[in-house]
This record gives structure tokens, sequence and C-alpha cells, in this order.
């Protein structure tokens, strides 16, 4: 199966997304050539080397009409940035919605005040929906594509709309309405349409931590719009300052992403290295890995608790209740636990998708005041049933193969149908 592995260790953002796929490519610069040629109005893709705590990699610029952009993080409280920039603005910065792809990376090297009443030579396009898929509409890409770059923007319009508690056709973007993200989110859509992995799995996303400017002022990082669209989804933050994750890279990874968590067992065939512009004492890289899993292999949530107080009856009916609501596995381990007492430990397996719901009723039908949780890699023969005729009748027959096996074993209940149709044992049945 093949497999992309996305490494967010230092968040995610549209340009370094970009760069990492990018060199899983035989010819990154044909890509750039095709992509340039799509004629996105005012936007080229600028492709170069760089270097990052002594790792090569590729950085990724778009840019508008020749110039590029920049985004402020605002490093603790005390840290006050105000701009006064030398080229032109004209409009006001009078923004009713919020919705920002700053660039991680980027940085000012220059001192500088802010007035919000100032005329840029290079214009902040604020679009709607539907003016983003107008602009998609025209573009010369396949059904597909269009289609997920529409979804993302879709993703980021909802969130938006929740932030600011407003319907989603009054949401205007702002940076991620300006023609460079737009270009990001294309160019992120055309590449995963040429690698063609089979599965994508993303690691927990690093948000980074402090405080950004954007066009409503000063928000803590994550800003509302990522931490929405990264419900779901595992994240963290340390101490490095900075807006790490921005909502283009977290509505991309929400889109894309089949799952959370480890990279797989997987042959690695080639490693992508998206480098951001700004540099930390770490290396501030997104990396790519694409390879081949052998067989079938898929993330599982494991959740565990330790349970001294409830009868018998009622640890089975949460079982029940558990398997019923789609668990994949429930099972009890007799367990010695403090002060001597003899209890159950309490494990249910779960898929992904499903682990806020199963984890909530384990609370609802246990007496637990806690509960561990771990993302395990599964290793899975691939399964199918057939109808097999038998003396008495048909029976279904469930039949494994991978990891070098081949076996088949009869259907439990639809062989116990048939032995009670005919008054007879298992056992007995198991001979004709």
């Amino acid at each position: 199966m093949k497999t992309l592995y996305i490494e967010c260790n230092m968040g995610a953002a549209g340009d370094m997304l970009t760069a990492a796929l990018l060199e899983l490519l035989p010819d990154p610069d044909a890509f750039v050539k095709r992509f340039n040629a799509l004629g996105i109005k005012g936007v080229e893709m600028k492709r170069e080397k760089s270097v990052k705590c002594g790792i090569r990699g590729t950085h990724v610029s778009m840019l508008i009409n020749g110039t590029e952009e920049d985004a402020v993080d605002i490093p603790d409280h005390d840290h006050h940035h105000e701009h006064e920039h030398e080229h032109e603005h004209d409009h006001e910065h009078l923004h009713d919605h919020h919705d920002h792809l700053h660039d991680p990376d980027y940085h000012h090297d220059h001192d500088h005040d802010h007035h919000h009443d100032h005329d840029h030579h290079h214009s902040h396009h604020h679009s709607s929906l539907h003016d983003i898929e107008h602009i998609v509409d025209e573009l010369k890409l396949s059904a597909e594509i269009k289609h997920n770059i529409i979804e993302v923007y879709d993703l980021i319009a909802h969130a938006e709309a929740h932030v600011h508690d407003m319907p989603v056709s009054e949401i205007h973007f702002h940076e991620v309405g300006t023609m460079d993200a737009v270009a990001d989110v294309t160019a992120v859509c055309m590449l995963i349409a040429e690698l063609k992995p089979d599965r994508i799995v993303a690691s927990p996303v690093h948000t980074g931590s402090g405080q950004v400017r954007c066009a409503h002022g000063i928000l803590p990082v994550p800003a509302p719009a990522t931490e929405y669209l990264l419900q779901g989804i595992p994240s963290y933050s340390t101490d490095t300052k900075g807006e790490l994750c921005t909502p283009t890279g977290a509505a991309l990874l929400k889109h894309f992403a089949d799952s959370f968590g480890p990279r797989p067992l997987m042959s690695v065939e080639k490693t992508g290295y998206g480098c951001g512009k700004k540099d930390f004492d770490k290396a501030n890289v997104v990396r790519a890995f694409l390879g081949s899993t052998d067989d079938k292999t898929d993330m599982i949530v494991e959740f565990d608790c330790n349970i001294d107080d409830m009868t018998g009856e009622e640890i089975g009916f949460a079982c029940e209740e558990l398997l019923a609501a789609g668990a994949r596995e429930v099972f009890t381990t007799a367990v010695q636990m403090k002060k001597n007492r003899p209890g159950i430990l309490l494990t249910v397996l779960a898929a992904e998708n499903d682990k806020e719901r199963i984890r909530d009723l384990i609370f609802k039908h246990t007496t637990t005041i806690g509960i561990r949780e771990s993302v395990k890699a599964r290793y899975v023969l691939d399964r199918r049933s057939i109808t097999v005729q038998g003396a008495l009748g048909d029976y279904a027959v469930k039949k494994s193969s991978g990891y070098n096996v081949n076996r088949s074993k009869a259907e439990y209940e639809s062989r116990a149908e048939i032995a009670r149709e005919n008054g007879i044992s298992i056992l007995e049945l198991r001979k004709l």
C-alpha cells in the first residue's frame, strides 16, 4: 500500500507542505513550470534550496506580482509590534471577518510603526467562498483537484463562521483569501494528486505558542480558527514561540489525512523536507515520507482504565454497550489494585474517528475517574466472506490472507443456525 506520512513536529503551513511534497516528485522543476502555467492571477511559485539546523531542504515562496508578503509573530506579551510600511495601502484595515494565512515562518527584520489607514501598492484581496470557487473554476485542473481545493476552503469557511457566529455565506477571507493562499492550497492538492498515495497519515500537530498579529489584532496561538480546525486531531504546544500551524495548514491536514499518529511500519522510498523561513533552535521543517507497507496496517486507539467498585453485571452491561456503539474490541483483565483490592483492567479498542464518542461512553457506563489513551499501529489480514455449500445447507466462511498467511474459518453463527435447524451439535455438523 502506497503510504504518505507527514511529520508536523514544527507545525504545518501551506508553503511548507508544498515544499515537502515537492521534494517527493521525480522532477520538481517540471511541476513548478506546470503550476506557474496555470495562470493564477499574479502568482509565481519560486523554489529554492534551504538549510535548517544543518538539514537541507526546499523553501517555496508564492510571489504576488513579484513580491512576497510577511506576517508578524509576537514573541511575548510585552513585545509590541507596530508597523509603518513604506509601500502604500489603497484601503483601511477594517476587517469584519478573520481568516489569516500568515506563513508562520515570515518575519520582519526592520522596525516599523503601524497605522490602520495606509495604502498598499499590493492589494489585500478579500474573497468570499463564492469568489474562491470562481477562481478555482477557471483553472485548468481536473475535477478531482478542483473539488479538493473547494473542500479545503469550505473547512476554513466553516471554522470562521463558527468563530464569528455568522453564516458561512457572510464570511470573507482576508489573508487566506489572498492569491498566495489560493496558490498554496492549489499546489498541495495538485501534489497529492500526482503522488497518488493510497493512504495518508500525519503526526500530532505542533501548534506553537505565544501570540500572532493578524487583521483583527493580536491573537493567541493557536488562533481561534486554527484551534477549531484542529478539533479531533491530536495537537500539542511547547515553549516554541510563533504560529507554527496556520488555518490553511490545519485545513489541508484535516481534509487529506486518513489518520493521525506515529509513523506506521513502512518501507520509505523517499523523504521530502519543506523548510520554513524562520529559524528556531529546532529544525523548522515539515517532513514527508513516501513509501509502502507490505500488508494492511491501520491505527487504533486503545483506552485502558482500572475499576474495583463495579459488580460483574455492571461491567458486563458496560462491555455490551461499548460493543454495540462500535468499539472494535472490549475485554477485561483481572488485576491487583492498591490496598490489595482485586479489580479489573478494562481495555477498549476504537477507530480514531470514533474515539471521542467511545471515551464518553466509558465514563458514562463505568465508575472510572480516569482513562489512559494510546495510539497503536495494528497489522490486519485482508478478510473476505464467501458462501460454501454444505451437506445440510449453505454457510458463511471467512477467508483471511496477508503476511504470508492464508486461512479460512467457518463463521460460527452461520454454522450454529444450521445445527439448530437440524437438531444436531456443532461437533456433529463439523463431521458432515
